[in-house]
């Protein structure tokens, strides 16, 4: 009759039999392909056929224990990929606008308030309307946004993104603002990236209001100048919902927004 033989192949050439902590002793060649043969026995012909099932029988499990599929890996709180399959990211989708690309939190609508001259995109989110993305979209006659001089200076002139101080009224000083004061903005951090062959200013604000309301908001403010057009993306949210997991939504928005 046929018999099948198996052989568990090493990636080392080698036919010396050594034990090392990830070899076993015998020959060493690949480790995860099982090759199968059919051997026939002269003596034995009706069997043949029933030794080749047997044979493939075999192979196919080989094979299919060869092509395993890796773990699947998930970070904490992440669903497993238990199919192999890439994982979609799905707290974002991406926006195309005139000149423009970005990438809005999923939970984000789209909102017909307009705050500012040439906005052209606004997204907030559906719980808390403090918690937005806009995008605006004005003429100018600089080159490049380090034309504006340091991002700063550059956030001076465009300070109507961070609100006006509406009362002028007679107030005490209290809360740490200065007296008759009931707003301030404080620069946090700024970054100059340049993306796509075109420089960008990143600009990261809080902003607080006597009134106290979420303690403040914070502000991330990304421009760049293309073709004669200035490009401000501003997204914001509360210093309470900051903390409690908006920030991620709201850097990683403004940190998308590329222009064309």
């Amino acid at each position: 009759m046929a018999s099948t033989a198996c052989f568990l192949h090493h990636h080392a050439a080698s036919t010396t039999a050594t034990r090392t902590p990830s070899q076993c002793v015998g020959p060493s060649t690949r480790p995860t392909q099982i090759t199968c043969k059919a051997q026939k026995q002269p003596e034995d012909e009706p069997n043949n056929a029933l030794s080749r099932r047997l044979a493939l029988g075999v192979l196919i499990g080989g094979a299919a224990l060869s092509s395993r599929a890796s773990p699947a890996d998930a970070a904490y709180g992440e669903a497993a990929n238990v199919f192999g399959k890439p994982k979609t990211n799905t707290d974002f989708f991406a926006v195309n606008g005139e000149g423009f690309k970005i990438l809005v939190p999923s939970k984000w609508n789209p909102s017909r308030e307009v705050e500012y001259p040439g906005q052209v995109l606004r997204y907030e989110d559906n719980f808390d309307a403090n918690s937005n993305v806009t995008v605006m979209v004005t003429s100018t006659d600089k080159k490049s946004i380090k034309e504006f001089g340091a991002p700063e200076a550059f956030l001076s002139q465009v300070d109507y993104l961070l609100g006006k101080q509406a009362y002028f009224g007679k107030t005490a000083s209290e809360g740490g603002f200065d007296p008759d004061v009931v707003a301030t903005a404080n620069i946090l951090d700024t970054a100059e990236p340049v993306v796509g062959g075109k420089d960008y200013y990143s600009i990261s604000v809080l902003t607080r209001t006597a009134d106290g309301d979420e303690g403040g908001k914070h502000l991330v403010v990304t421009a760049t100048v293309s073709d004669g057009k200035l490009y401000i993306c501003k997204a914001q949210a509360g210093d309470k919902r900051w903390f409690k997991g908006a920030r991620k939504f709201v850097e990683s928005t403004a940190s998308s927004f590329n222009v064309a």
